[in-house]
């Protein structure tokens, strides 16, 4: 379908979704948080797409909300009740979970600076690229707001200590300091950042579709799990269903063949 917001494109197994509101620097307003929803809906269920790729168009990634927007949310929330302020930020948070929890997994490419809710859609993703020239900054406290909404992803990829800092502070950081805090994965020049990308992508979609997709969701389901005998029993049980899964023995049958296993799509 044709989108407002965003262009989408789907080749060889990858999907790439881009902001394209470059006169606002990519800023969200109620049609884009609807638009990423329902994209990342459809792409989660579409067997034929291995990775989804988060990129925007123009000088900046994401700037965050839209000032236009947020004039016209001024306006509505001094009049709405709290039921319907609650459904209102509801919108946003449940944007940010359907891209969190997609099945499929997703790159952020970072070609330009990042901030605030920006900065959310960069912790959803599970693989974070940004240019070495990108800046990010978390600007909520400069309006009396917090980052409340994207909050649960921010800290989980920064960590709380970093996440104290910035959340407080305001301050502008760089890719470079995004890197080593851990919230991107990699810091590169803008000429190598296309082919860190297409590498990546080129890696997880010649992997098992299935345990790309089990291999996501472990991580979430064992982080700050106690390791006792009921988390053993958890993890021998799922290293069971999944050897005896179609892909789990096509996997090892291959490597044991010395072939490619049937999912691979792209040459080495």
């Amino acid at each position: 379908m044709a989108y407002q917001t965003l262009l989408l494109e789907i080749t060889r197994g990858a999907a790439t979704v881009t902001l394209n509101r470059p006169e606002v620097r990519n800023a969200f307003n109620e049609i884009v948080i609807a638009e990423l929803t329902q994209v990342f809906q459809e792409l989660g269920q579409n067997s034929e797409v291995r990775v989804i790729v988060l990129a925007a168009n123009g000088p900046t990634f994401c700037a965050g909300a839209d000032l236009n927007w947020m004039k016209k949310m001024s306006t509505f929330l001094t009049t709405a009740s709290e039921e319907e302020n609650f459904a209102d930020a509801q919108k946003l948070a449940e944007m940010m979970y359907q891209i969190y929890s997609c099945p499929k997994p997703v790159i952020a490419r970072i070609q330009g600076d990042c901030y605030a809710g920006g900065m959310g859609l960069v912790a959803v993703c599970d693989i974070s690229v940004a240019a070495e020239q990108v800046q990010f900054c978390l600007s909520e406290v400069k309006l009396g707001l917090t980052p409340a909404t994207i909050s649960p992803y921010v800290i989980k990829a920064m960590g709380a200590n970093a996440a104290r800092r910035y959340f407080i502070t305001a301050e502008r950081f760089s890719a470079l300091e995004a890197h080593r805090i851990g919230f991107v994965h990699e810091a590169v020049s803008a000429e190598k950042l296309d082919e860190t990308i297409a590498q990546l992508v080129k890696t997880i979609v010649n992997n098992s579709p299935n345990a790309v997709t089990e291999a996501k969701w472990l991580v979430d389901e064992i982080t700050n799990a106690e390791i006792d005998e009921e988390m053993l029993a958890y993890t021998a049980e799922r290293i069971a269903e999944i050897r005896t899964s179609a892909e789990g023995r096509e996997g090892v049958a291959a490597f044991l063949e010395k072939r490619k296993p049937g999912w691979v799509l792209l040459d080495n």
